[in-house]
């Protein structure tokens, strides 16, 4: 049976939060397929502590990612036991992409509700297109985005902060096993630094309490110093653990990945 602590369920709710398009389940690991946009959603994850033999992971999974055009990405867990990094990093794979996942139980954030947010359960065309002009994304890294969080199962919300009848600030959560996970937090360039996406939050924060949440997480790239501050101002100050990926070197890969986080 799979651990039930809290760091895994965090793990799991992350993961469900930000669906794969295709996944293949083996041994300790599930394999995750998305054609660009998100490392995440294109990696080999353990499901458990005990995942290891990096070796087995790798023969089995390398000639998946490479039938699909994908390069072969492991991600770390520091939950793990340091020997499956190790020889990883032995059998040359380059580390990028540290992040944090941070926590709080619901009670120690602060949640307010907010005139100017709208919520949506489902992701309308007016957020997705908000969505694709700020974060600059072409056509076909936003096709892929939209097929991620359009195929999302969990209740979710999301969330709109207008400024002049404008977008200014967008975010999406989802629920799972009493976390509320919160993802894709970005506010419109003209509107940085005065409070937006801060605001943003302690919506989502009143809406989780009010659907029965307890708690609170995130992942946040490890150097991304703004977004932990937001973050840790908000009441997400406890790091639970961290991750980074393995990209395997030249003769494993097909092409480098175009997403991050």
């Amino acid at each position: 049976m799979f651990e039930r602590n809290l760091d895994w369920r965090i793990e799991e709710a992350c993961c469900n939060a930000w669906p794969a398009q295709r996944q293949v389940w083996i041994g300790d690991w599930l394999l995750r397929f998305a054609p660009g946009v998100s490392r995440r959603a294109n990696a080999a994850n353990p499901l458990r502590a005990a995942a290891g033999d990096a070796d087995g992971l790798v023969a089995r999974a390398a000639p998946l990612y490479r039938a699909q055009g994908l390069p072969l990405l492991v991600r770390v867990l520091s939950l793990l036991d340091p020997a499956v990094d190790r020889r990883l990093d032995a059998l040359g794979f380059t580390a990028e992409g540290e992040t944090r996942v941070l926590h709080a139980d619901i009670a120690a954030v602060t949640r307010q509700r907010d005139p100017d947010v709208t919520i949506e359960p489902q992701p309308s065309p007016d957020w997705l297109a908000a969505s694709r002009a700020m974060r600059g994304l072409g056509a076909f890294e936003d096709a892929v985005y939209r097929r991620i969080v359009s195929s999302i199962a969990l209740p979710a919300a999301f969330l709109t902060l207008r400024v002049d009848g404008k977008p200014a600030a967008l975010a999406f959560g989802a629920l799972h096993d009493g976390l509320l996970v919160c993802e894709s937090v970005i506010t419109d360039a003209a509107h940085r630094g005065q409070g937006y996406s801060r605001r943003l939050m302690r919506a989502m924060f009143e809406w989780a309490a009010a659907d029965g949440a307890a708690g609170v997480c995130l992942q946040v790239q490890a150097d991304n110093d703004p977004a932990v501050r937001l973050y840790h101002g908000l009441g997400l100050t406890t790091e639970r653990f961290r991750y980074w990926y393995r990209r395997a070197p030249a003769a494993e890969s097909t092409h480098p990945s175009t997403g991050s986080g």
